[in-house]
């Protein structure tokens, strides 16, 4: 080891000696933790029980509840991949390819929105974001497909219910559903197309297959275990961390003066 290297080591245990700012914060965190069991036990365990109450609710609602609303999202997920492999996808370019090649947008926009109203906003993301990058849509072209997805009801069920009510009150559902859900799939990409210029038609050869090749069993089994990583790595961890965070709030009073200010 030479002149330089030794004194640049010398240089690093001198400091690692030193004590670093989040050490500090560290051991505030510490001492304040040691405070709470000893003389304010009831209010930390209080707190905690308050965080993980409001957490829990993420797990009733999701998945042992009556709303079912975790079969659902695994249900959904399932259907959008089944549909996929079916040639959905690739039967979805053939039909809006004229229609955004006029607008000069590429087709893959229309392709989110599409499983958003057959499956739900899940299904969506899952198949269209890899569609939209696998078809080289401009980073213009993905906001687009962002915003018009989020036009259309984020479950097939919403359509479903809406249904039902218009039918009930005796009005005929087929005008309201291709006024408020097919026509925005072509008018919300042209509107869009006013701001975010960087768009460009594709040809049918210029895009890729979209229809995987998938078999039967691992298409099934793997679309659920798909729909079932959502829920439990994405959607509940993510319910959770804000939930507790509300629980914590509310527990110290502190959330309903957030509420009230709003």
């Amino acid at each position: 080891m030479d002149t330089k290297e030794k004194k640049a080591a010398v240089e690093s245990a001198e400091e690692r000696v030193k004590w670093k700012p989040i050490e500090w914060v560290g051991l505030i965190l510490f001492i304040a933790f040691l405070v709470c069991i000893f003389a304010a036990h009831e209010q930390f365990s209080g707190a905690f029980n308050a965080m993980f109450a409001k957490a829990y609710q993420m797990f009733d609602f999701y998945l042992f509840g009556t709303s079912m609303l975790g079969a659902t999202i695994v249900v959904s997920i399932m259907t959008g991949r089944i549909l996929e492999r079916l040639g959905f996808t690739d039967a979805l370019m053939r039909i809006f390819l004229p229609i955004m090649k006029y607008l000069k947008i590429n087709a893959a926009v229309c392709v989110g929105i599409i499983y958003n109203i057959l499956g739900d906003v899940n299904a969506a993301g899952r198949i269209a974001g890899p569609v939209v990058m696998k078809a080289g849509c401009t980073r213009d072209e993905q906001k687009i497909a962002i915003a018009t997805l989020t036009n259309a009801p984020c479950s097939f069920s919403i359509i479903v219910l809406g249904i039902i009510a218009l039918s009930t009150a005796g009005i005929n559902p087929f005008p309201v559903m291709i006024v408020g859900i097919f026509l925005p799939i072509f008018l919300v990409p042209a509107f869009l197309r006013l701001f975010w210029r960087d768009t460009k038609a594709a040809d049918i050869h210029d895009l890729p297959r979209f229809t995987p090749d998938t078999g039967v069993m691992d298409l099934i089994f793997g679309s659920a275990r798909e729909g079932v990583t959502t829920v439990v790595t994405l959607i509940l961890p993510a319910g959770c961390a804000v939930f507790a965070i509300i629980g914590l709030l509310e527990y110290f009073g502190i959330w309903g003066v957030i509420t009230g200010a709003l």
